[in-house]
Order: C-alpha cells, then structure tokens, then sequence
C-alpha cells in the first residue's frame, strides 16, 4: 500500500506540473496574440515591498506587427480605496517585430496597498495593464469592531449547540469506495436540530491518520477528497451547501442576507456552530482509525474563514490552512469596495438587500456583523496558520486579508502572496502547504 501511494503522490506531482505547464504556455500564446504586448514584471517576486526600498517593476513590450511604434506607457497609481496618489509617463519607441525592456522605479512608500495601472498609448493602440503591490504588509492594522458581549454571544452558541442530540449516521457507500479508500457519508444533527451532511474518506491501511478536515467555499458542494494517501478526508457541507440543502436551499444572492437583520437569526449562526458540530463528529469517531489529536481544518474563501473562525473556537484544530478568506475585516472591505466601479461579491449583494430593504442601514448591518466578521475571532487563534492570498482579489482585497492574520494570535504563522491571482491562489501554493502540513505532522 505504502508503494502504491507513493506512485499516486508521484503520479499527481507529475500530471500537476504538466497541467501547470500547459496553463502557462497557454497563458504565454494568449498574452503574445496582441499587436502590442506589456508584461509588467516587479522586482520582487511576489510583489510586496519594505517602506525603505523604492519600488521597481521591469516593464517588457513585444511589438508583433512590421511596423514602427512610438508613443508613450503611463502609469497611475491609487490606493486600495481609489486615491490617486501618483502618476507619470516614459515614452515608448519600438521597432517592428522587436522587443524592448523599461524600468520603472517608483518612490518609496507607506505601508499598504496600492493598485498600479500601466498604459500603453500609441496612435492607434492602447492597452492597460493592472497589478497590485503592498508595502509592509505585515505592519497593516485595522480596528476590531468587537462587541462587548462578543465571547458571551458565541459562548451561548456553543451551549445551545451542545444541547442538540448529534444523532450521527455513518453509511459506508461502497459505490464510490476504491481498493485503497472506503467513502462514508455522514450525517448529524446541528445546531437548531438542522440535519447537515459530509464525506469521510478513509485510506484502507488500517493504521491511525491524522484528519484533513476541510469546510466549504459560498454555496460550495463539497464532494469526497480521494487525492490524499496520508490524511483521512473529511468534507462538511454546511447549513444551505451540498448534500446539506433540505431546509436551506437558496443561490447565491440570497444565501449571506438570511435573517441579517437579526444577529440571533443570521445563517452564518448556524453555520459556524456547524463546523465545531463537524469537529464533534470527528472526535467521537476515533474508532474509524481517525486521530483526534492531528486534525488540521481548512478552507478557501467563506472556507477559509469558517476554517480561521473554527480554529478560534475549537483547540482541537491543530493546524490551519486557509485561502483568500472571505468576509476578513468587513469594515475595510466595505470601504474598499465603495470604490468599484461595478460592485462584486459580498457587498453587491450586501448593497442590492440595503437598497431594497428601507430601514436596513449600514449601521444595522454593522451590527450584525460585528458579531460575525472573521478579524473578531482571530486573537483567538494559537495554532500554526498558513494563509494564502492574491494581490489582485477584490472579492478579499489583500489589505483585509492582511489586517486578518496581522490580529491572529498564534506566534506560528506565515503567508504566501500570488501577484497575479485574483480570488485564487497557485499550483506554487499548494505544493508549499503540503510540504508546510507534513513537516508540521511530522509525516514522512
């Protein structure tokens, strides 16, 4: 069994890299397919820079037409919240079929993030390149907006939760077992007596494993993880997402206002009660070969905040991984987001319920919230962290993300920045947390 997995984890390292080859290569014909091509490339990597250190980005032009271009690249820069703050020009002159390399050096900046924008204007072309860089993101802070009855209104929660009677069914289904894995679908009761269901995923081994307990994304199906040799997989559909829609049953535009003007009702209540009533699951199961003592929780965007917030909740969460985790620091991302200009995801749908609703202020939204933003809950966190996030997200603008896990009060955490990924993150990424997950657990 050991060979096999080894052969599997080989197998998929290599299919992953042809896969990422193949993106980027398809990347590079799209990008090469314009009459005139910008490639802004920073001088640092990941894009993020020191308050002492100018700013450099290496700008590459391709001019694939036969014939002479002259004109200008400009640049504009703005904070997150749409402040202009700088803006200048070089001029450009290329020859057909050629190619040319420009330095841009920016003035040294405060700590933050900015969004640069750099334009190629030519008599009859013109294009725009957008990029984001952060200057001393670790020294980001945001105010929390905690109420005072905060850990009392969550204390209540897990009370009331801990009064409903889980009844779980464990129901081994052999259609989508393998040779290697046996598949259970799970079920219990939850907090408000609300059924919700998942997936455990358990190597045929027969030896003890630690858990990849992972939560799901907005209105997400979560399905069962056959990827991993050394974890057993369990995947919850929360209240509303997957195998998890009896009651709750809504698209995206509904699902985060249910209830959002009562901070007792709000679906988010439920929801985060169900992820610790998962952690219930997984620790009265032992006899599944499931050690209870390495559970690492994760998720990406709602995911990762449900990940981050079950985290503070629950110390039997060992570890923590999260991904461009949505909601961080709801009061910033509001103000950032006033600057769009076509709203996105939460707040488009956040303003279209204000808008429809007279009497709902952003007071009375604020006031739900406060209770539910994940920033509230991150002082609580003292296992290791390791988030993930793209520079160019707007749904999770980066300065929020950033003010998140500035507050998370593990002293073993650490980030990694994609430059060019919007509410995503990388192949890169990925391999980094399976390295960061198995050295932590001490696996082989």
């Amino acid at each position: 069994m050991k060979r096999i997995g080894y052969l599997i984890i080989v197998s998929f390292i290599l299919i992953a890299f042809s896969l990422k080859a193949t993106a980027q290569m398809q990347e590079e014909e799209t990008e090469e397919t314009g009459d005139v091509v910008l490639k802004a490339v920073p001088k640092n990597k990941n894009a993020l820079f020191k308050s002492t250190e100018e700013i450099r980005y290496k700008l590459q032009v391709y001019n694939n037409t036969n014939e002479f271009k002259n004109g200008k690249i400009s640049y504009l820069i703005t904070t997150d919240e749409g402040k202009r703050i700088a803006v200048d020009s070089v001029h450009l002159s290329i020859k057909g079929n050629a190619s040319k390399e420009l330095q841009i050096t920016i003035p040294k900046k405060s700590t933050g993030f900015y969004h640069i924008n750099f334009i190629v204007t030519l008599p009859d072309y013109d294009d725009t390149v957008k990029r984001v860089f952060g200057v001393n993101p670790g020294q980001i802070r945001s105010q929390l907006h905690k109420p005072e009855d905060f850990d009392a209104f969550w204390k209540q929660s897990r009370e009331q939760l801990a009064k409903v009677v889980p009844n779980y069914r464990v129901l081994e289904r052999r259609d989508l077992s393998t040779d290697e894995k046996k598949v259970y679908a799970v079920e219990m009761h939850s907090y408000g007596n609300m059924v919700i269901r998942g997936w455990l995923v358990i190597p045929r081994d027969g030896k003890k494993f630690p858990v990849h307990y992972r939560v799901p994304g907005y209105v997400v199906t979560l399905k069962p993880n056959m990827d991993n040799d050394d974890f057993i997989a369990f995947d919850l559909n929360v209240r509303g997402n997957g195998n998890s829609k009896d009651v709750i049953n809504v698209g995206t535009d509904t699902y985060s206002v249910i209830n959002i003007d009562n901070k007792d009702k709000y679906i988010y209540r439920g929801v985060y009660m169900d992820c610790l009533r998962g952690l219930d699951f997984l620790c009265s199961h032992a006899n599944l070969g499931i050690d209870t003592s390495k559970i690492f929780v994760e998720g990406g965007s709602q995911g990762g905040s449900l990940a981050l917030i079950t985290a503070a909740l629950d110390k039997r969460v060992k570890l923590l991984t999260m991904q461009v985790p949505l909601y961080a620091d709801i009061h910033d991302n509001y103000s950032i987001s006033e600057s769009y200009e076509s709203q996105v995801f939460p707040f488009k749908v956040f303003r279209k319920y204000q808008s429809q609703h007279a009497g709902f202020s952003w007071d009375k939204f604020f006031s739900t919230w406060d209770y539910y933003d994940p920033q509230n809950f991150a002082p609580m966190v003292k296992c290791p962290v390791l988030m993930g996030i793209g520079l160019l997200d707007r749904f999770c603008p980066p300065r929020c993300s950033m003010a998140l896990y500035n507050h998370i009060g593990s002293t073993n955490k650490e980030f990694v920045c994609v430059p060019n990924s919007t509410h995503e993150v990388n192949f890169n990424y990925f391999m980094f947390q399976n390295l960061w997950l198995r050295e932590k657990f001490r696996i082989p």
